[in-house]
């Protein structure tokens, strides 16, 4: 499997829930390598803008005067947290970096607030570098609290270790399905195997009248791919759209030419395109290749294609059929959504990488630190999972559209932007800052395609034990 399709199991936790958790970074701004695994990252040094306010809601931070030595990682006047990602992989340097940032970032905001309650944050950030997923599961159980707003790629084969230590987490993504629905897990943005956003979806046939016969899904020879593929062809025959099924199918390392298949496409009559792959070189000689050929099919993608990778690449022109559903607010968006642009401010005074996934971050970050600041001086980790599993509407401050994270459901929002040139513009609604949100936005998936077993609490039985920490009543 390439490196890139690996990285995209991660970073469809940015889409609109249209596949299952998928991580491709943003490729633009992958310096700085971090330090080795459970290295400390930020624990207040340095400044950044302090508030009491991030985007929409309270600040979770400030003084106080709790104490005790109530759990693992909390003391008298600190809080020990991991966080992380997988910048140091080889073969990727960089990827979702901007994770990792996000956090460190917060740590530093929250930190000048006094902390939670008074108790500072100490930060120990983890490079998974891809393949170490279990090594840093395995430091954090000696040390942290909880796992927060981390995003490891391989996250699966650290879960038996994250259960069996009993180390809660507010995931800023997951990737695995066992991961996704494992106990003691929270995320700002779920992405469950069982429930599916097609918010896109809905979007367009509502842009276009004709989308419903005249749409295709481009497949692919990578497994991750096809898995994609399946779930969000599954999905469209369950709302009445059926497919052309032209067969174009790309080989996942490459063609030595793509315009037979942009032949193919134009023959066919293709007039909308779905991928479930992530944009590299291939897929962009891919569109190249329609472009010359005459074809003008309108490309409906999913949110790994909003990234400054994608618009750099559409200098020519030949992307600006693109339309990219988000759950998300953009990025251009900053100027009318108090929170996005608190995000940007917030991490880009530390020199961080800015894009989706450091949001996404960000709003796990501040779920954390919400529900640990309800706790008080009585900060166990019973006490949070119990804060987090009340908590069923959530945006971030206005970072994304509302979620459930206490039920692990993901939205029934969306918005679509649409690249011109190499700017994105929010295309539906029209109005700057909106989601579009409806009853049917999300769907049952087939449990064929879960890749694991749900107990009647819609948590995956592979790794469950009789002792995890489960939400108490009252």
């Amino acid at each position: 499997m390439k490196v890139d399709k690996i990285g995209r199991l991660a970073a469809g936790a940015l889409a609109v829930a249209l596949v299952t958790a998928s991580c491709a970074s943003d490729r633009s701004g992958t310096d700085g390598i971090s330090d080795g695994n459970g290295g400390n990252g930020s624990d207040g040094g340095g400044k950044t803008t302090a508030s009491k306010t991030f985007g929409t809601m309270p600040s979770p931070c400030g003084p106080g005067d709790a104490k005790g030595k109530t759990d693992q990682g909390v003391t008298d006047d600190q809080i020990a947290i991991g966080f992380g990602d997988d910048r140091g992989f080889a073969s990727a340097p960089g990827l979702s970096k901007e994770m990792g940032d996000a956090i460190g970032a917060m740590i530093d905001w929250c930190n000048e607030q006094g902390g939670i309650n008074g108790r500072k944050l100490k930060g120990n950030q983890y490079d998974a570098a891809m393949t170490q997923s279990v090594k840093v599961v395995q430091e954090s159980c000696k040390q942290d609290f909880m796992l927060v707003g981390q995003g490891f790629a391989l996250d699966d084969a650290a879960e038996q270790y994250r259960v069996g230590c009993k180390l809660p987490t507010v995931a800023g993504f997951t990737v695995g399905p066992n991961a996704a629905m494992g106990p003691m897990k929270y995320e700002a943005v779920p992405y469950p195997v069982d429930l599916m956003n097609i918010g896109a979806l809905r979007i367009a046939e509502k842009q276009f009248p004709d989308f419903k016969g005249k749409t295709d899904i481009l497949l692919s020879t990578s497994p991750a791919v096809t898995h994609g593929t399946n779930k969000i062809a599954g999905a469209m025959k369950g709302i009445g759209i059926t497919p052309m099924e032209c067969g174009v199918r790309l080989n996942d390392k490459g063609e030595s030419s793509y315009m037979p298949f942009a032949e193919k496409i134009k023959d066919c009559g293709v007039k909308y395109l779905w991928t479930s792959d992530s944009p590299d070189p291939g897929q962009f000689s891919f569109l190249e290749s329609i472009d010359r050929a005459g074809a003008k099919p309108t490309y409906v993608f999913e949110a790994t294609w909003y990234s400054t990778f994608v618009s750099k690449w559409n200098a020519s022109g030949a992307g600006n059929n693109l339309h990219v559903g988000m759950i998300f607010q953009p990025l251009e968006n900053a100027a009318k959504v108090p929170a996005v642009k608190q995000y940007t401010d917030i991490v880009g005074a530390k020199k961080g990488k800015v894009a989706l996934l450091g949001m996404q971050a960000t709003s796990s970050f501040l779920l954390w630190a919400q529900s640990a600041q309800k706790c008080g001086s009585d900060l166990t980790r019973q006490c949070v999972i119990n804060e987090l599993s009340k908590v069923h509407e959530w945006t971030g401050g206005g970072l994304h559209a509302p979620t459930d994270p206490g039920n692990n459901k993901p939205a029934s929002c969306s918005l679509m932007v649409k690249l011109n040139g190499t700017k994105y513009e929010q295309a539906f609604p029209k109005n700057v800052g909106e989601f579009e949100c409806g009853g049917d936005f999300v769907v049952k998936t087939d449990p064929k395609t879960w890749g694991t077993t749900l107990n009647a609490d819609r948590t995956s039985t592979k790794f469950l034990t009789g002792d995890v920490i489960k939400p108490q009543a009252g």
